[in-house]
């Protein structure tokens, strides 16, 4: 009979885990299978025992748009933007996926209260699942939205670069809610006020970016009327929610509006500001990683 002791005494001590040790963000590669399972209860459950079901992945933005057309668009006079519904629903389409997956992975520590007291699991694949599942149900307003544009010509005008500028709006986006959702995340185990801060941001979120307005209002607001220096401008575009919307715009909107009276120009430095704000996302998501995990540890016992 062979002695079990020998064949462990062959295998390096680097190659064993020691129980209950978090490696952070890099767990959730190791356990992808976990992940995969996560995302699919988000995604199957969500409509569940609903008449719509996945129509309510329209419905929504549905709602939002013709709200914020009637009231800005006609009644506030903000048709004179070119192709007004195009850029309009283009802003809101990733507000969306940034509310949703900022809120969702804020709650999901607290969500799954259960599997984090009885089990041992990487608590950063509830973030990143809850991330995921923002993502899944993001795909079919992003759908509509190319529908949309398709009809009005898009196909004959889109430049290669709008197609990159989807991918990079879509990943800086992510990334930052990540990093929010992880530092908030974390916060909102032992303090519940952390949903409620998250809440105000949510309801800011959709005015402090371009998605009813356009830079330039802004521009004109800081410089001309309250004398501000142009740098507040050059922060206010450095935001990455503003860079996210701004890169549908170039990537939707202007293609889909050649031709018309009255565009808004580029703003400054577009590249520029998608490399600094995809660095910014990534500093905000090494942050809300590094007090994620030093607070994981209390998790169990605060919940």
């Amino acid at each position: 009979m062979t002695d079990t002791r020998e064949l462990f005494a062959v295998v390096p001590r680097s190659e064993f885990d020691i129980p209950g040790q978090s490696h952070g963000l890099i767990d959730v590669v190791r356990w992808r299978y976990l992940l995969r399972l996560l995302v699919r209860t988000g995604v199957t459950t969500r409509y569940r025992n609903s008449v719509l079901g996945w129509t309510w992945s329209y419905v929504r933005p549905a709602a939002q748009f013709l709200v914020f057309w009637v009231v800005l668009g006609l009644f506030l006079n903000m048709n004179r933007v070119p192709n007004y519904a195009v850029y309009l629903f283009s802003g809101i389409v990733m507000i969306n996926l940034f509310s949703e997956g900022f809120k969702n992975a804020t709650t999901s520590i607290v969500g799954n209260a259960p599997l984090v007291r009885k089990v041992f699991l990487p608590r950063q694949l509830f973030a990143v699942s809850a991330i995921i599942v923002a993502f899944v149900h993001f795909l079919p307003q992003v759908g509509l939205l190319l529908l949309v544009c398709l009809l009005m010509g898009w196909i004959t005008h889109v430049p290669l670069l709008a197609i990159g500028a989807i991918f990079a709006g879509m990943i800086i986006v992510m990334l930052f809610s990540l990093g929010l959702g992880l530092f908030f995340g974390a916060l909102n185990v032992r303090y519940r006020d952390a949903e409620n801060i998250v809440e105000l941001m949510l309801l800011l979120a959709t005015w402090a970016s371009p998605v009813l307005y356009s830079w330039t209002m802004v521009q004109t607001a800081v410089v001309d009327k309250l004398h501000w220096p142009s740098w507040v401008v050059e922060l206010y575009m450095l935001n990455p929610i503003t860079q996210g919307v701004e890169l549908f715009h170039y990537a939707f909107w202007r293609p889909a509006s050649v031709g018309l009276d009255g565009m808004i120009p580029l703003p400054p430095g577009l590249a520029w500001n998608t490399l600094w704000t995809f660095l910014i996302a990534v500093i905000t998501l090494l942050l809300g990683q590094l007090v994620f995990r030093r607070l994981e540890g209390r998790f169990a016992q605060d919940l």
